[in-house]
């Protein structure tokens, strides 16, 4: 802490008297030396000797009075108040080492307060167990007892003439100082932190509410409080638990809006409507929470977030901000104090959240790279979420930047359930009725199952299930078509709002309308634009739409800006769709309206035209549809870029679907085209691979004709189509004799239903040398109703204690790996695990005490411990006696102090990831290595 800090509230005044206790008096009687002799410290303290006034008791009561009158005002107290007791002891034995230090009263004025301060620290008992507030506290105040401490020393008559004068002028002069930054110090503060709490105010009113399509019928709200809405999703970080050492956790799926915890740094991919705003919204309402956070979230307690959509802030193409615009820039209205983002991010608070890489040009994107690094080069030390389209940037376009790479997940089953409920529940009780239905139709009807994978797409299937009274749409286009219907041409009907902007347009004129705006941007490589543009588009294409021409244009927009449910003005001067993927189906009408094909084609490698194209093929006729096709397989044989024909040729295929009416000539060819590249090579391309859908299962090898690499990778496109059909395919690798398959075969269980998989694979697999990785309450009761016993076994954080302990009781295994999130899912019933040689133990929130509590652990000899918090070791010695190796991974930007593994008798070995410390404490039996 600085000592202007606490000048704000312990000035000279007040701490002058109570410091010159501590000193002997010079008056009469005092026994005190010659005025030409030196003058010992210890003869000058009044709590040594034999005419001393104050005992040690008195000393730490000064100190005490010290503390107390420091803590006061309205501010932010400099300690935490458990740990005032040990501040105060820690100060005392400072105060009373000035009787211990073998120097004069000249001497001591010459080393200076800070350097006296130095001294009296190392003489006294070093502090045990402080916190780092409390550490910097107390070297401030002693350096700040010392000052006044000098100038009492030059005040006395004994003292030097001439040292005196020197001496008194110098203290003056930085007393004088110390006082006027006293004076301005308190204001900047204050300044800072009311406006920190305006801000985080703000921010919490403005992403606290969420938009739920569909729920915007029957007088129902336009938007719900977040809390309620909110779905907290998977992200998944690799494809299988064997990779390079210290990457397990990495790849081990994780709540998404928990990701931050464990990563400082994180580039997150996602497709349209699967969250990722939301995210930011949920990101940003948890850290602006000024009372108990959402649970899990108290990682980012005192984190001040700064959200930053870029299709806003390079709307005119202008140069991306500096942090003293970053409020302007994205939109806030608030004016903060000079310097203040600069001090929150130097001060490492900041969580930067940069919302949308996809949705700027693509000849912009290395300009915002740059504009990141350069941020980073700055302010390092804070929390950094980028997001994008999965394909809108390469693998490792952050990755030398330290930013780790996930990928938001599909929706699970269980998942997709939950979102029904909670919309049913939202839209209110008039909704009830239709909650089940929808629940059996997503069960029995693959063609709807298939489309709910995503927030927005669910919001959809669920408003148009009550709209039409049961009934859904089939396929993607058409229920797209039935969305857009419901929003142009039933949405004021139904809440009976009559004509509120003086017309009323059918659907078809205003779709004509939306779709040039949808075309423009699309176009021009944005998701936003001017409202003048807007206007001016619309104006210049209403004369050629006979209903709407009868109306004056400004009016037409008006109308279309505020009833057609499809656009929203995010500020005053800018308009853009509700959601990207209204603009990408538009779009792909109006290309194909003007039958734009070498439009598309010549974009068919950017990724943000990826949607445009499938609808394009959705929206044409066969003969267009087969042309456009054609032209993909075309464009695919001209470029010798591996990459890119692989691309092309996956965008035919994933864009048969689509189609309502094709040749079997042009699908034949588009299937054989597609086969070429099968198996994948790498797990990149089996992704792309899973884009085809249920299609790609027909041409994926079999194990007795595929190697096993290729066979691991057909495996992980497999595993990201969901249907019965996957299911048979991954079961005809059950008997595979290689483990990384076997393990991958696990590792996808949580994408299928819990109990299919478990009885047509886990049953059949051969537990030999394979981790049963357990990411669910499901997946636990299922191993315990098959009767297995796997010998090495991984819990994800979302198995309730009582399913951990339920199958460890059953399995008694060797190796175990854990992880759990917070206290409340920590908790463990008793159980007694006789044969765990290894355990491997993740902690987030939860301390290992309350994990471990119920668990009998004296036979464990190895440990992983993955810190994705601050932890203490200490308790090591006492759970794990029997010690011999652990490997610490480290992902905090702290240091972890190894001191305490000194006291493991048998501990031999040490292996970090990470930074530490204490090493140098170990004795010389453990040996210590590093990735």
């Amino acid at each position: 802490m600085e000592p202007a800090l606490i000048g704000t509230r312990l000035a000279s005044a007040a701490i002058g008297p109570l410091l010159k206790k501590l000193l002997v008096s010079e008056g009469p009687g005092a026994g005190l030396v010659r005025k030409d002799a030196e003058v010992r410290l210890s003869g000058l303290v009044s709590f040594r000797g034999e005419k001393r006034t104050l005992t040690e008791k008195d000393v730490r009561k000064l100190a005490a009075t010290l503390v107390e009158r420091s803590r006061r005002g309205d501010g932010e107290p400099p300690f935490p108040a458990d740990e005032t007791g040990a501040v105060t002891d820690a100060l005392a034995a400072n105060l009373l080492a000035l009787g211990d230090l073998d120097m004069d009263d000249v001497q001591a004025v010459r080393l200076g307060h800070r350097d006296l301060a130095r001294r009296l620290r190392a003489a006294a008992p070093a502090p045990d167990g402080l916190s780092t507030d409390s550490v910097l506290y107390l070297e401030t105040m002693t350096e700040w007892a010392c000052l006044h401490i000098l100038e009492f020393f030059t005040s006395r008559s004994t003292f030097i003439a001439r040292s005196l004068v020197e001496q008194t002028r110098a203290q003056a002069e930085l007393l004088a100082k110390m006082d006027e930054l006293i004076r301005r110090t308190p204001r900047a503060e204050t300044r800072d932190a009311e406006f920190e709490r305006r801000y985080l105010a703000h921010l919490a009113k403005k992403h606290g509410r969420l938009t739920i399509y569909g729920i915007d019928l029957h007088h129902s709200p336009d938007e719900w409080p977040l809390d309620m809405a909110y779905l907290s999703l998977e992200a998944m970080g690799g494809e299988g638990p064997h990779e390079a050492p210290g990457r397990q956790r990495e790849q081990a799926p994780v709540r998404a809006d928990l990701a931050l915890a464990r990563h400082e740094r994180i580039l997150l991919r996602g497709l349209a409507g699967s969250g990722k705003t939301t995210l930011i919204q949920w990101l940003t309402v948890s850290a602006a929470a000024t009372g108990e956070q959402p649970e899990g979230m108290a990682y980012l307690r005192g984190r001040v977030p700064f959200v930053l959509p870029l299709r806003a802030l390079t709307r005119h193409g202008e140069r991306l901000p500096s942090p003293e615009r970053f409020l302007a820039a994205a939109g806030c209205p608030l004016t903060p104090p000079d310097g203040w983002a600069d001090r929150i991010l130097a001060a490492g608070r900041g969580l930067v959240l940069v919302d949308g890489i996809d949705e700027i040009p693509e000849a912009e994107r290395g300009r915002a790279r740059d504009w990141l690094r350069d941020l980073l080069g700055a302010y390092e030390d804070n929390r950094w979420l980028v997001t994008s389209r999965p394909t809108a940037v390469r693998d490792d376009w952050l990755a030398p930047d330290g930013f780790a790479e996930l990928t938001l997940a599909p929706m699970a089953r269980a998942e997709v359930t939950t979102f029904v409920r909670r919309w049913h529940r939202a839209a209110g009780p008039d909704a009830a009725g239709y909650e089940q239905p929808l629940l059996d139709s997503l069960r029995a009807a693959e063609h709807v199952a298939q489309l709910a994978t995503n927030p927005l797409m669910c919001g959809l299937i669920c408003a148009l299930h009550r709209d039409r009274r049961g009934f859904l749409p089939r396929g993607r286009k058409a229920l797209y078509e039935a969305a857009l219907s419901m929003l142009l041409s039933r949405r004021d009907r139904e809440r009976d709002m009559g004509a509120p902007t003086g017309l009323a347009l059918d659907e078809a004129p205003q779709i004509q309308l939306i779709q040039r705006l949808a075309y423009w941007l699309t176009l021009n490589g944005r998701t936003q634009m001017d409202r003048d543009r807007a206007s001016s588009i619309v104006t210049g294409a209403v004369p050629a739409v006979l209903e709407a021409s009868a109306h004056p244009p400004e009016k037409v927009f008006t109308h279309l800006l505020h009833r057609s449910g499809l656009l929203r003005e995010p500020t005053a001067d800018t308009v853009e769709f509700v959601h990207r993927t209204f603009q990408d189906y538009l779009a792909a009408k109006a290309l194909v309206d003007h039958w734009d094909i070498g439009v598309l084609v010549r974009h068919a490698t950017d990724d943000q035209w990826e949607d445009v194209i499938r609808m394009a093929v959705g929206h044409a006729r066969p003969r267009e549809c087969a042309e456009i096709l054609g032209e993909l397989l075309k464009a695919a044989d001209a470029t010798e870029d591996r990459r890119s024909r692989l691309r092309l040729t996956l965008l035919a295929a994933t864009a048969l679907d689509h189609a309502t009416e094709l040749s079997p000539e042009i699908r034949e060819e588009v299937l054989r085209r597609t086969g070429e590249v099968i198996p994948p090579r790498n797990a990149d391309e089996a992704r792309q691979l899973a884009e085809v859908g249920p299609l790609v299962l027909g041409l994926l090898g079999s194990p007795e004709e595929l190697t096993a690499t290729e066979a691991f990778n057909s495996m992980i496109t497999a595993s990201h189509v969901p249907t019965d059909a996957a299911l048979a395919y991954l079961a005809r690798f059950v008997r595979h004799p290689d483990l990384r398959i076997r393990s991958q075969l696990i590792w996808s269980w949580h994408r299928f239903n819990p109990r299919a998989y478990a009885d047509e694979i886990v049953a059949r697999l051969d537990p030999s040398d394979l981790i049963f990785t357990v990411n669910a309450d499901a997946e636990a009761a299922e191993v315990v109703r098959l009767g297995l016993r796997p010998s090495m076994l991984r819990f994800g954080g979302r198995v309730s204690g009582e399913r951990v302990a339920e199958l460890l009781a059953q399995c008694d295994p060797a190796y175990l790996a854990l992880a759990f999130v917070d206290e409340r899912s920590a908790v463990l019933p008793p159980v007694s695990l006789t044969r765990l040689e290894h355990l491997e133990l993740s902690l987030y929130e939860a301390p290992a005490q309350w994990i471990l509590e119920g668990l009998v652990l004296s036979g464990v000899s190895e440990l992983s411990l993955y810190l994705l918090q601050a932890q203490s070791l200490t308790w090591l010695a006492d759970i794990f006696p029997s010690l011999r190796k652990i490997t610490v991974f480290n992902g905090e930007a702290g240091f972890v102090d190894l001191a305490p593994l000194a006291a493991l008798p048998d501990l031999t070995a040490v292996k970090i990831w990470g930074g530490v410390s204490g090493v140098e404490n170990l004795p010389p039996r453990i040996r210590v290595s590093d990735h």
